[in-house]
Formats: structure tokens, sequence, C-alpha cells
């Protein structure tokens, strides 16, 4: 997972690491089992690598970055 990251950087991706919510943001570094992850407010998430699930490039623009809840 680390190594798939790393050829993501630069790029808008949405992460799922189970419960209820997910995280969107550009990649900004990946170093030794932790995600940097910098939201459209220009703030940083750190995830740990071991913890993702799920991940894809974000397609949606009008999505907003940061904790998105599931609504169902």
């Amino acid at each position: 997972m680390q190594e798939l990251l790393a050829k993501m950087i630069g790029k808008k991706i949405d992460v799922y690491c189970g419960g209820a919510s997910s995280l969107r943001g550009e990649v900004v570094e990946v170093e030794t089992g932790v995600l940097h992850l910098k939201d459209s407010e220009g703030k940083t998430c750190f995830v740990a690598v071991e913890k993702i699930i799920v991940v894809w490039e974000a397609k949606d623009e009008e999505h907003r970055a940061g904790f998105v809840s599931s609504q169902s």
C-alpha cells in the first residue's frame, strides 16, 4: 500500500479506513507507515498506512475535503 500511495503524490484521493467516515485530500508525502494528506483548506492530516482499507482517485469536485460522514 505504501508503494502505491507514493506513486500518487500530488493527486487528490479518497481514503477509507473503516467505520462511517472517509478522508479526501492531496497526497503530499508518504513516509515510513504514514500518509500525509492536505485538504482544500491547507490543513494536513496524517494517516497510518496500515489502517487504510481502500484508496481511490477523487473524481467529484463538489465533495468537501476532510472527514465525510456516511449517510444511509
